[in-house]
Order: structure tokens, then C-alpha cells, then sequence
């Protein structure tokens, strides 16, 4: 399995490669020259392993630049005793017939993110090692919330390697701010930036490709990688869990092999939906890719009229991991509907970069919407999804799940699709417990703690608040600097030494 650049297809690496480095020096995201295919007779073995086990036969199909054996035991690190769900991973949760919830947030962090960022720092330290590399690993990485503390986590004190978070101060929840301002390790580092998501991404993009920056680095022994979903060696362990839960939905009887399913997927910056889309062009039988958005429904705009435009208002939400205006990883998709036409693809970044905004033709449009629809849910229309759902099914979910479910009814009701539907649950809810609990009951909310927030949620909804997120608080914050917009290089620098 070789990788090419979206801007540039002669740019060719190998996973480890890939992994290493992140981002293509052109500014590009490496993408496989070509999508492996899992035939009906591999599904069908599949759904007799174990999450690990398949885990393990999907990667091998794209990290071919590591053995099986390297592969197995980063997959039982990865994949053990700190999921609170063990050994269900990544549990399907029946809400009624032909609605089911994929809940993803089982992980230390207690978001999706660990199911990448558990794994990441094993192929990445493989990795060091198959390229020769002798230089420290800085893993520079933008958060809209949930991913920093995901990768801080997962890159703890791992050797030959530093992490740097970068977060929006005032654009995460107060939850996920205490996560990763408290995270111990003694290679990590985190800084709060004035502005939100959009612009500790882009700055962070500037320094991956700034020649001097690079340089300045090399020469004290470092070089620069990511945890984003820009880096593949987090987007390919996000296919496993799409696969693995249509396996799970044919082993309880659910469906049958063939049948096909929708998958409604909260996404921001596009890389969670990605990997769905990843596995349904490896043969899984999906029938629609619903995209779900808050109110920076940029990604709903686009999906429907082909046209992106960044250049709209910024709306801070109770989902605060999706609020984003610029989706990187959508580059991957559209490199695919423009026919993996590099130069088109860079065309339309760069008008991006210059004007905000781009437009895609007739075809490239029809063939996205072959796979993908899209909706979005307001504040409202979020606090009602998860009232709604916890009356009708019992079932507590977070703000960025509830906006999924509130697309979901949406899409039924507009298109009258009774495809069974997987919504994707990216959070626990208590990460956003102020949020929910608001949402479930009158009790005054102003003036209380988190964990007296906490104590309430579960006292009304009678569930328990995950122990990773309850024990923080006995934290302290370790890391409390903020900086301005363009100061992520000299905060980078001034941690380096």
C-alpha cells in the first residue's frame, strides 16, 4: 500500500512514512493510491472476532510497511483494560428496531478520539524506528476539545516523542478544558490561543510549513508530526469501528449480511464521517453517509449545493467539538469527487486560502451526494434531541450525539428512508453535563460545580459518571498560558528549549 498527496499524486510514500510525518510537505493530506476491497467472504469472517481481531485484519490491509505481529501487539495495547467496555470496545446499543447507537466514548478520555489516539503512538514509535529516524518527535496538534486531551493521553511520556495542544480558551467545554490543563507527562505541553478551533488549526498548518520553522527545528534535534486527523495514522483505525459495528449489528441478529445501513455521524473538521466513507468504498453496505452539523452548518451547505464558504458567522455551541468553519479533512473527499485530479483539488484550496470560499461542478457534486446527505440542528433543536431521546428511549447522550439523532428524525421524516440507522455517539454525556442536564431537568444549573453538575445528571437520568472524568476533581492545572493567534510558534519554541 503506497499514499499520494491530494496536491500532488507523484508525491509517493510508504505508511510509515505517512505516519511519520503527518501532512505532505506541500501542504497536501496523503490518501491511499487505491482502496483495498473486503469481499462478502471477509465480512463474514469478521463478524466472529473480537473488535481487536478485526482491528487487526483491516489495518494490515493498509499499514503494509509494518508486520502482523507489530500490528497485533499495537492493537492489544491499544485496545485493552482502559476501555470501561472491555472487551466490547466499541458497543452497539439497541435503542428500538432499526435505530441503534455506536457508542465510541468508552476510551480514557471518554470521547471517540481514543479510538485512534490509543493506537497512534504505537505505529508512530514503529515508525521512528523503520525510518531511521534519530530526531525527537513533536506532535503538534489543534483541538477543537476533544482531540487534545485524547492525544495528550495517548502520548504520555512516550519516548522519542513531545506533544503540543493548542485549544480555543474560551470554545471548549469547561470538562475538556480541566482534562488537558491538568494532564500530567513530563513531555507534554498545552496553551490556550485567543480565537477559536479555525484558527488554532490554521496556525498550526502555518508552522508545518514554514521552511524556517522546519529548519530551526532540525538543527535542535526535532521535526514536526500530528495527531489530527490529517495524519492517516489517525483516520485508518476510525474505518475499523464502521465495520466492526455493521459485524456486531449481523452477529445479534439485527441485520443480515448484505443488508445495507445508514450511519448519521456529528462531525466538524469531517475526518470522523471520512473513515466511514473509507469503509464503504472497501464494499461495507452503507447506504447513506448523513452528515450532522450544529449551527456552523458549513458542511450541510456544502453537501447540499456544492458550494463552500467559510466566510459566515461563528457560533459557539453546547457541541463545541464540532464548532468549526474550516473541515480539513473534507480535502480527502473532494480529491475523490473531483477524480483525484490534483491540480483541480489544489485550485480549489487555494481559492480557499485566498477567498474563503470554493464551488464544485455538477459531477463532483452528484457524486458526493451519491453517498452522502446532510443536515444540521440548532441549540434547540439539540436540547430536544436529547430530552427526546432520553423519554422515548431511556438513553442518555451528549450534545454532539444529540444533534446526530436530531438529523437523524429530520432525514426520516424529509426523505422517508427506513434504512436502519447507526447513530454515532462521540461523547460521554458527562463531558457536557451542564449542557444535558439543562436539557432534562429545571434544576437551576448557575452557581454549582462540575461535579455537583455531575451528581445532579445522574441522580435524574439514574446512570453512574465515568471515573476518568469524576476523579478530575481532585486535579490541578498545570498549564494555564494563553496566547494570541500568532504566537504558536514562539510558545512552541519557548517549550523546545
Amino acid at each position: 500500500m503506497r499514499y499520494i498527496s491530494t496536491r500532488d499524486k507523484n508525491r509517493c510514500a510508504d505508511a510509515p512514512t505517512v505516519i511519520k510525518t503527518g501532512i505532505s510537505p506541500d501542504g497536501g493530506l496523503f490518501v491511499p493510491e487505491s482502496i483495498p476491497a473486503l469481499g462478502d467472504g471477509e465480512l463474514y469472517e469478521l463478524i466472529s472476532l473480537d473488535y481487536r481481531g478485526r482491528a487487526l485484519k483491516i489495518l494490515q490491509k493498509y499499514l503494509t510497511g509494518y508486520d502482523v505481529d507489530e500490528l497485533r501487539l499495537y492493537v492489544e495495547k491499544a485496545y485493552g483494560t482502559r476501555f470501561s467496555s472491555y472487551p466490547d470496545i466499541a458497543p452497539v446499543v439497541r435503542l428500538c428496531d432499526g435505530l441503534y447507537s455506536l457508542e465510541l466514548w468508552h476510551g480514557p478520555t471518554c470521547a471517540f478520539k481514543d479510538m485512534a489516539l490509543q493506537l497512534l503512538p504505537h505505529l508512530l514509535t514503529g515508525a521512528l524506528k523503520k525510518t531511521g529516524e534519530t530526531r525527537t518527535a513533536v506532535i503538534l496538534t489543534a483541538t477543537s476539545g476533544d482531540t487534545g486531551k485524547a492525544a495528550l493521553e495517548g502520548f504520555r511520556d512516550v519516548e522519542g516523542t513531545k506533544i503540543v495542544v493548542y485549544y480555543p480558551s474560551e470554545g471548549v467545554s469547561s470538562i475538556q478544558k480541566l482534562q488537558m490543563i491538568s494532564q500530567q507527562g513530563n513531555n507534554v505541553a498545552v496553551c490556550g490561543i485567543e480565537g477559536n478551533f479555525d484558527d488554532a488549526q490554521n496556525g498550526v498548518k502555518a508552522i508545518f510549513t514554514d521552511p524556517a520553522m522546519i529548519k530551526a527545528l532540525s538543527d535542535r534535534g526535532f521535526f514536526l508530526s500530528s495527531a489530527n486527523s490529517i495524519n492517516w495514522g489517525r483516520l485508518a483505525p476510525q474505518i475499523v469501528y464502521y465495520i466492526s459495528a455493521y459485524c456486531d449489528l449481523v452477529k445479534c441478529g439485527q441485520l443480515r449480511l448484505g443488508d445495507k445501513v445508514n450511519f448519521v455521524v456529528p462531525t466538524g473538521n469531517f475526518g470522523n464521517i471520512l473513515a466511514g466513507y473509507y469503509a464503504a468504498r472497501m464494499g461495507l453496505p452503507v447506504h447513506k453517509l448523513i452528515c450532522a452539523s450544529n449551527r456552523n452548518n458549513v458542511l450541510t451547505d456544502f453537501i447540499q449545493s456544492g458550494r463552500y464558504d467559510r466566510n459566515r458567522p461563528f457560533y459557539a455551541t453546547a457541541s463545541p467539538s464540532m464548532d468549526i468553519l474550516v473541515s480539513s479533512n473534507l480535502e480527502r473527499m473532494l480529491f475523490d469527487v473531483l477524480n483525484r485530479d490534483d491540480n483541480a483539488l489544489k485550485g480549489l484550496m487555494d481559492a480557499l486560502k485566498t477567498e474563503g470560499r470554493y464551488r464544485i461542478g455538477a459531477g463532483a457534486l452528484r457524486r458526493l451526494r451519491g453517498q452522502f446527505d446532510a443536515g444540521f440542528a440548532d441549540e434547540d433543536a439539540t436540547m430536544a434531541a436529547i430530552s427526546g431521546v432520553f423519554t422515548r428511549y431511556g438513553y442518555l447522550c451528549d450534545t454532539h450525539t444529540a444533534v446526530a439523532f436530531s438529523v437523524c428524525d429530520d432525514y426520516r421524516q424529509r426523505t422517508k428512508d427506513g434504512t436502519p440507522a447507526v447513530v454515532v455517539s462521540t461523547a460521554s454525556p458527562y463531558k457536557f453535563a451542564k449542557s444535558v442536564l439543562s436539557a432534562l431537568s429545571e434544576a437551576p444549573v448557575e452557581g454549582k460545580d462540575d461535579f455537583e453538575i455531575m451528581d445532579e445528571l445522574s441522580r435524574v437520568s439514574r446512570t453512574r459518571p465515568p471515573q476518568a472524568l469524576y476523579s478530575l476533581k481532585k486535579s490541578a492545572p498545570r498549564f494555564t498560558h494563553v496566547c494570541g493567534r500568532r504566537q504558536l510558534g514562539s510558545f512552541l519554541l519557548n517549550f523546545l528549549g
